[in-house]
């Protein structure tokens, strides 16, 4: 009987079971995932950006202030790169202890572009700088309004371009992150582990509640056979398959939660002579009327020992919960009597987000690459191709009368036996923290405990820390070129 079963082989899971693992060696853990391989649905180098979230380039953080000439609220951005510090603290705790080796074939530094265009955005943008500098987080962040500059920055988003106001803020302290890859460098130390196995081609059908954890039923996908396994513990990491599973459950946070799916596509240019010439990730300001979804960006991405480029995301309509282990019938078949009401609401309070994703969704090749030339106006049609991202699946709860929350939040049982992870962005980029969430939330005993307290220490040494403040974040500042060495990653520009 293991005493934490793990729903999902992607980078949330690996977090939690690797951060479980070195916490109490003593924990015996399972794994189940039900794709062939590990880490291929959200977490997978071509399905999201990579962007290490750590508020530096993401204009969505930031909106504009609702008063003109009141200042912006960065709030977010703070506590996102809080955040995004705790996983690059336990990431370099991997590499040193072995638990993720080469940190090259994962993760780079890139510098972090915002890109804007017009007089009332360049305003902003030039307000949104000096609200982030004056944090001890965003202090090395430059701003400017100057073409040549812009052009050393980033030569495509400037070459070609008509006379127009633009702007950029460069953060070079930015990462390019192979969520994929990490999750199963991860996954692979866990499941060398005494006491721990890590299941692929295993889906999770069924939880129901038992005397002392939880009863669930496992088929293997390749015979379709099915067999019971009891845990103390579980997590529901498995992306858009979390939400059936929740419900299944009998979770009083459950009733009435309804899902809707929203596919990703992205233009792909391979053409070295393109990629060699971008090196950032260039974030624009999200599209009205698309609530918090995002901007466009152009990103260098390294997957699979190849440099490329990234536009998008594009929205596209799916029924799908899953990319590859997914069924046309998910969506249809998550309709219950307890939320079609939340699906109804939701559709009739955010009708201009319904309309921006069904145009989304409609656009043909021609207009994404109209997309593409406002960042990059000398494109050429026939660099692009266009493929096929991830899922993202929004939780509708009751409670929230219609409104809409993009984010991730973590969900548990109130005994503490069970926990599962909603939302996306900023998703992997702060898997760390959200593992540290669970395990405060149902680990406590290992965390008041001085051995564990000092383990966890180790391995993250801000969970204890509020590094908004500005005192802690500065001393946080100055010792985070340790990290910097131990993940490899230089610093031309010595900080942001």
């Amino acid at each position: 009987m293991p005493d934490v079963l793990l729903v999902g082989g992607g980078i949330m899971s690996a977090h939690l079971g690797a951060m479980l693992k070195r916490l109490d060696p003593r924990l015996v853990i399972e794994v189940h995932e039900a794709a062939p391989d590990l880490a291929g649905e959200s977490s997978d180098g071509w399905n999201n950006a990579g962007t290490g979230h750590a508020g530096l380039c993401e204009l969505n953080y930031t909106p504009p202030p609702a008063v003109a000439g009141a200042p912006v609220d960065v709030a977010k951005a703070v506590e996102i790169f809080a955040r995004f510090e705790q996983s690059r603290q336990f990431w370099s705790y991997a590499v040193a202890n072995g638990l993720a080796t080469r940190p090259a074939e994962w993760i780079r530094a890139v510098p972090h572009l915002s890109f804007v265009r017009g007089e009332s955005s360049v305003a902003f943008l030039r307000a949104r700088h000096a609200a982030l500098v004056a944090h001890p987080f965003f202090r090395g962040m430059e701003f400017t309004t100057a073409r040549n500059v812009l052009h050393g920055w980033a030569p495509l988003l400037v070459e070609g371009r008509a006379i127009e106001a633009i702007a950029a803020t460069k953060a070079g302290a930015g990462t390019d992150v192979n969520f994929g890859e990490l999750a199963r460098r991860l996954l692979a130390w866990l499941g060398a582990q005494e006491g721990c196995r890590v299941f692929t081609g295993h889906r999770v059908t069924r939880l129901r509640r038992a005397e002392r954890g939880w009863e669930i039923v496992v088929r293997e996908t390749k015979s379709g056979e099915s067999r019971p396994v009891r845990a103390r513990f579980v997590f529901i990491g498995a992306g858009g398959g979390s939400i059936p599973l929740l419900r299944g459950a009998g979770l009083l946070v459950a009733h009435g939660l309804g899902a809707f799916p929203i596919a990703g596509q992205w233009l792909v240019c391979e053409n070295p002579a393109v990629v060699a010439r971008h090196f950032a990730k260039a974030y624009g300001p999200p599209p009205r009327d698309s609530g918090a979804l995002g901007g466009p960006h152009l990103d260098v991405r390294h997957l699979h020992g190849k440099r490329v480029l990234l536009f998008g995301p594009f929205a596209t309509w799916t029924t799908r919960f899953l990319h590859r282990a997914g069924r046309i019938t998910d969506l249809p078949l998550s309709i219950r009597p307890d939320n079609l009401g939340a699906l109804l609401r939701t559709g009739v309070h955010n009708q201009a987000l319904v309309r921006f994703l069904v145009r989304e969704a409609c656009q043909g090749m021609d207009a994404r690459l109209r997309a593409l030339r406002a960042f990059y106006p000398e494109a050429r049609a026939a660099d692009w191709r266009l493929v096929d991202a991830g899922i993202r699946v929004q939780a509708l709860k009751r409670a929230d009368a219609g409104r809409l929350y993009f984010g991730t939040e973590v969900v548990t049982a109130p005994d503490g036996s069970l926990a599962a992870l909603l939302g996306a962005s900023p998703g992997a980029s702060v898997s760390a923290n959200i593992a540290l969430q669970v395990i405060q939330a149902c680990f406590p005993e290992k965390l008041r405990d001085g051995e564990g307290h000092a383990r966890m220490k180790t391995m993250l040494p801000s969970f204890d820390t509020d590094l908004g403040q500005p005192s802690a974040a500065a001393a946080h500042m100055q010792r985070a070129a340790e990290v910097d060495e131990v993940l490899q990653l230089p610093r031309a520009d010595g900080g942001l």
